[in-house]
């Protein structure tokens, strides 16, 4: 086959999973939007590095962009991978628990598109078809959402719950893209020859975006849009007036659009809660989430470094962190029980798990990629460079600041590694500033070459269909979450953990067979043989799962707790030294979580179960302390209180003996 069609076929399938990524979503499913995301990623990656690989042994050469910002990129996946191997939680580290953002293999994956892109985008005209591709995609975004706010059920697609409900998943992150949708859109209108009917209709979904963006209310999306538009503004004007000076008054330009969206942005900005909450109240849109501070995720990155200062504790593990590290000031919040598994933002997320190595890499490649960016953009009259790298190295811009501010999510992290790919491929490209290796004239070369190849072809493939294992016990894992019927239940998440073993799917086991322990040993009447034989099952199935979620990743908290809340179970039925291993479980809980009230009150309980008075006295305080102010909490420390109250005569007893 000539590989100039595999190579088409492997742009076309590279492209297509970018300009999909902001739309595809499974309708009439129970996968999560987040989830499917990662399907189209993989099957399009992988599909175009095969593609490409293929092509390499018919034409025997292989064509490298010469870049910093590639090596840089190369230098932040090879301390990613070198920290999540040093982890002692290696499994968490490189995959999580379904292809988790801050795992090994998800920035491998990142950064292999972003490799991709710099290879296969080499020409102006591929730039552009891109670009005109997600303009497309993101009018569908803006249309369908906006669309949403008056028909919500009707446009649910069986996923979306609310109105607020999106195909990002996070209401903020699609008021970040709503963003970078008007930010396309003006950069189209204001650089680019486009048909004379394509700029009103532009226009026009540059007023839908800035709209959406108003309904989200998100302050960073009118930050960073209103700095990005006066950018453009003046860089646009800048150009019109040298121009002019050159020829005629007439030729000046004043770029109307950009200015409209620097004073609607400056507008939402600086204005009352009246003007900003207008058509949030008017839609009856409501979005509460919650994260940490950036001084909170400092604190616990500050932590991390101080403990392992050199590879941190490994990527994808700030939850853990988190729960070990958090500042007591958190427990005056209502948040005090939230495990958040991400911090102020992605990339302070990224390098905090990474200790020093990880902070260095990403400063070398967002220096690099900044240096790069401002000479084509600056020097573009001189260097020849062209609007399409100016329009990637923006727009990639645009999602690294949105990335360092907030948690956006997969698409926002995705899409800016891949424009931050086009932009330095073809930047590369457009100064000839290529390394290109032929191996079929030297039979060495050949036999390394093609064995590389063959390598990174099984490599590719094997890694895709272990992701496909783990995709599909997404299905049967929130089957076994949403059913009512436990005999479903049971079969859905045996099903689940078969096809990915990790300690969430395992705490799940465990609480379907607690259920339906319950239902077992919840009635009043005597249980027949048959019944007791399977409340004894269920009780060891339950035991069993929440050892082996402990066993799984010894470093989580919520490991440790379910297993303490097991054993007061068996406790509670008359299992002998259930209350002591239950004790011992919420203490190691405790140990990973320590200003938690809620393992301290499991201690005080299986204290007290165990007929440790004093001691559960002494744990229901310190929960207390905690969060003296907490309802929930005083309300539970005064039960245990109550409990521990003895008679007088008890109390002389207990003392003689």
């Amino acid at each position: 086959m000539n590989s100039h069609i595999l190579d088409r076929l492997s742009f076309l399938s590279l492209a297509l999973t970018i300009i999909l990524l902001p739309v595809f979503v499974l309708p009439l499913t129970n996968i999560p939007v987040e989830t499917s995301k990662g399907l189209i990623l993989v099957f399009g990656l992988a599909v175009s590095l095969v593609l490409w690989a293929i092509a390499r042994f018919f034409d025997g050469r292989i064509v490298v962009p010469k870049s910093p910002l590639l090596i840089a990129a190369g230098v932040v996946v090879l301390t990613f991978f070198l920290s999540a191997i040093l982890s002692p939680q290696a499994n968490v580290s490189l995959f999580g628990v379904m292809f988790d953002l801050g795992s090994f293999w998800f920035i491998f994956a990142g950064f292999m598109l972003l490799f991709m892109s710099a290879m296969l985008f080499r020409t102006e005209r591929q730039v552009r078809l891109l670009l005109f591709g997600i303009v497309l995609s993101s009018i569908l975004v803006i249309a369908f959402q906006s669309a949403r706010l008056f028909l919500p059920e009707l446009l649910s697609l069986g996923l979306l719950a609310n109105k607020t409900g999106n195909i990002f998943g996070s209401w903020n992150a699609l008021g970040l893209f709503a963003g970078f949708a008007a930010l396309l859109f003006l950069l189209i209108v204001e650089f680019f020859p486009i048909p004379r009917i394509g700029k009103p209709l532009l226009q026009v979904f540059i007023l839908l975006s800035v709209l959406l963006t108003a309904a989200v209310n998100f302050t960073l999306v009118w930050m960073l849009l209103g700095i990005s538009s006066l950018i453009i503004f003046a860089y646009k004007a800048s150009l019109s007036l040298s121009k002019s000076g050159e020829t005629t008054v007439e030729t000046r330009h004043f770029p109307a659009i950009s200015f409209a969206v620097v004073l609607l942005s400056l507008l939402f900005l600086t204005s009352g809660q009246s003007v900003r909450n207008f058509l949030p109240n008017f839609f009856e849109l409501s979005n509460a989430e919650v994260g940490p501070s950036l001084q909170a995720t400092f604190q616990v990155g500050k932590s991390i470094v101080t403990e392992n200062p050199v590879w941190g504790i490994g990527p994808n593990r700030f939850g853990e962190a988190w729960a070990r590290y958090k500042p007591i000031a958190v427990n005056n919040s209502a948040f005090w029980d939230v495990s958040f598994d991400s911090g102020y933002g992605i990339l302070p997320t990224l390098v905090a798990t990474t200790g020093i190595v990880g902070i260095l890499s990403w400063l070398l490649f967002l220096t690099l990629f900044l240096a790069g960016g401002a000479k084509s953009v600056f020097n573009r009259a001189k260097d020849g460079a062209s609007w399409e790298i100016m329009a990637t190295f923006v727009l990639s811009l645009y999602l690294f600041a949105a990335m360092l501010f907030y948690s956006a999510g997969s698409v926002i992290f995705l899409l800016g590694l891949a424009f931050a790919g086009v932009f330095s491929g073809l930047a590369a490209a457009k100064k000839n500033r290529e390394i290109s290796w032929s191996f079929l004239n030297d039979h060495r070369k050949s036999f390394f070459s093609i064995l590389t190849l063959i390598l990174l072809i099984i490599f590719s493939s094997a890694l895709s269909f272990r992701y496909f294992e783990r995709f599909a016990s997404v299905a049967p894992f929130r089957r076994a979450l949403e059913t009512t019927e436990i005999i479903k239940a049971e079969a859905a998440i045996n099903r689940a953990v078969a096809l990915n073993y990790n300690d969430l799917y395992l705490r799940t086991y465990a609480q379907v067979y607690l259920v339906k322990l319950n239902s077992l040993v919840g009635s009043d009447r005597a249980l027949s043989g048959i019944e007791k034989a399977d409340a004894e099952t269920a009780l060891g199935q339950a035991v069993r799962s929440a050892e082996l979620a402990v066993g799984y990743n010894p470093a989580n908290y919520q490991n440790f707790r379910l297993l303490g809340s097991v054993y007061e179970t068996a406790g509670a039925l008359g299992v002998p030294d259930a209350y002591n291993k239950a004790f011992v479980a919420f203490q190691k809980a405790s140990e990973l979580n320590p200003l938690n009230p809620a393992l301290k009150l499991g201690m005080a309980r299986a204290a007290l179960a165990d007929g440790k008075r004093n001691e559960a006295l002494i744990y229901a305080e310190a929960a207390l302390a905690l969060t003296p102010n907490d309802s929930s909490v005083a309300e539970a420390v005064n039960a245990i209180k109550g409990r521990t109250a003895v008679p007088a005569a008890e109390s002389v007893l207990d003392d003689a003996n």
